[in-house]
Formats: structure tokens, C-alpha cells, sequence
């Protein structure tokens, strides 16, 4: 994608400064944010979670930018949790319950943006990193990646916004089954089932998401913003019913053996052996 830094816009970036494990990068009033943790696929650890709680709303203030591309630096969008993050919150639960509020600000903000947001699925977007993807307007994705919420096959309640938002896509049947077995799909499965607008050659993605963002940078401006706006109002009001109780039963399933089985195969490289305690 050819997201040079506008040199005009710099006074407006000193907002950026203020991350580490976010990346930025603009291309006239389009704002690129990448996930910046390339040598770990981009999972979530403590420092990405928190900056995530705060991005979607500095960008709906950038005065430099009228869309927002989501995207994950390297071969991957986000591989969901870093399980040394998730070893450190079976340790100190405190350290879950601290980062609470965090994980509901990261959805509610996502969906309070006013401004168009395109995810450019470049690679797996697993758990957190599939439901920020959904949770965008338009997502595009290369042929390559793939998406799904495995949540439960680390012993985990998917509790970061996956019951939201995946029901609203596909219907509550497939939702659940794909959340309850933690199914990954290959982009076109999850284009068939209209969980991503298009899928794209891997050559081809940065192309047909500039060509996405320009068409909407160029479009009526406040128009598309309320009317985004508008469409929200129900998965606003759907994810401040939801996120206390899905963050709450999540902080639950870290206290469970399963989810320290299931993070300890992943170490391991080997299969869980759930006993269902």
C-alpha cells in the first residue's frame, strides 16, 4: 500500500508519539494503522491491548484523516493472545481484571468511529484480531488469510466481542457453531458465509484497498460518516448489553484448569487434554 507520510499533516501526528505497538502511516486523508508486532504474528500482549483501548478513538479526532485502514504488519493481521500474556494472567488474575475495561473500551470504540474503516486482512486474524476485523466496515482480504475464534480451544470464553458481532453476520446457528468448535476459515469460506466483502490475490490486496479507501475519501464526507453512524446504533447498543457479561465469564475461564492445559499443549506443541474442570 503506497501510505507515505503526508509532510502537510505532520503537526497532526503528535498524537502517534504516544504509541509503541502501533504503527501509522498516511496517504492523504487516508490513515493507515497497522498492528506492530510482526515477529510474534502481531499477538496480543499487554502493551498492544492497552494502545488498542485508545487508538479508535484518537483516530476519530485525527484531523488529518477521513478513513481508517486496519491492518496487521508481516504475514499475519493479529494471531489473537500472546500465550505468555495469558500465562501471566493465570499467574496474577489481577493482571485480567485490570485489563477489563480495556478489552470492552476496544470494542465500543471500534464501533464508535465515525469514520469509514477498511480491514485489510493480510493473514490470520484469530480470537481479538477476528473480531476487530469484523468489527470494521468493509474488510478485504488476501486469498491467503484466514479467520476464526479460537477461543475455546485454549480453554477460553470468547468474551472480546466474537457473541457480538458474529451472530449479526451469519446468523446465530453458524455463529455459534464456528464459536463454540473455534473453526478456522480460509477467506473464501468466510466470503461465502459474508463474514468478508472480498477476497483478493495476495498481489492484488494493497491495490484494491487503496482504490476502496480513495473511493470513500473522495465520497461526501459527512454523508458516509452518519450514515456509518446510523448503522451502528444497533451493534452499539448489542455490545453494551453484552461485553460486561462476556468479559466476566472470559475473567472466569482464565481461574479454569482447561485454560492452563490448553496453554500449556501450545507450549508443548501438542494436543489439549481437556477433563472439563
Amino acid at each position: 500500500m503506497n501510505l507515505n507520510l503526508d509532510p502537510a499533516a505532520a503537526g497532526s501526528d503528535d498524537w502517534m508519539s504516544r504509541y509503541r505497538a502501533l504503527a501509522f502511516a498516511r496517504a492523504g486523508r487516508v490513515l493507515r494503522i497497522s498492528l506492530n508486532r510482526p515477529d510474534q504474528l502481531n499477538a496480543i500482549d499487554d502493551d498492544l491491548h492497552r494502545e488498542l483501548a485508545h487508538v479508535f478513538i484518537d483516530a476519530n479526532d485525527d484531523p488529518g484523516s477521513d478513513v481508517v485502514v486496519l491492518t496487521g504488519a508481516g504475514r499475519a493481521f493479529c494471531a489473537g493472545g500472546d500465550t505468555a500474556w495469558m500465562q501471566g494472567m493465570i499467574d496474577v488474575p489481577e493482571r485480567f481484571r485490570a485489563i477489563a475495561p480495556h478489552g470492552k473500551r476496544i470494542v465500543t470504540s471500534l464501533l464508535d468511529l465515525e469514520k469509514p474503516l477498511i480491514c485489510r486482512l493480510n493473514g490470520p486474524a484469530a480470537g481479538l484480531g477476528a473480531t476487530m476485523a469484523l468489527l470494521c466496515d468493509i474488510v478485504i482480504a488476501g486469498r491467503s488469510a484466514s479467520i476464526g475464534d479460537p477461543h475455546v480451544r485454549m480453554g477460553f470464553v470468547a468474551g472480546d466481542g466474537g457473541p457480538v458481532i458474529w451472530p449479526q453476520l451469519i446468523g446465530f446457528a453458524r455463529a455459534k457453531e464456528l464459536l463454540m468448535t473455534g473453526q478456522m476459515l480460509t477467506a473464501e469460506e468466510a466470503r461465502e458465509l459474508g463474514l468478508v466483502n472480498h477476497v483478493v490475490d495476495d498481489a492484488d490486496l494493497d491495490a484494491r484497498v487503496d482504490a476502496m479507501a480513495e473511493k470513500l475519501a473522495s465520497g461526501a464526507t459527512w454523508a458516509i460518516r452518519w450514515t456509518k453512524t446510523v448503522a451502528n446504533i444497533p451493534l452499539r447498543k448489542l455490545a453494551v448489553e453484552l461485553m460486561d457479561a462476556s468479559v466476566g465469564y472470559e475473567m472466569l475461564s482464565n481461574l479454569l484448569p482447561d485454560h492452563q492445559e490448553a496453554v500449556n499443549a501450545f507450549n508443548e506443541k501438542r494436543r489439549p487434554r481437556f477433563n472439563g474442570r
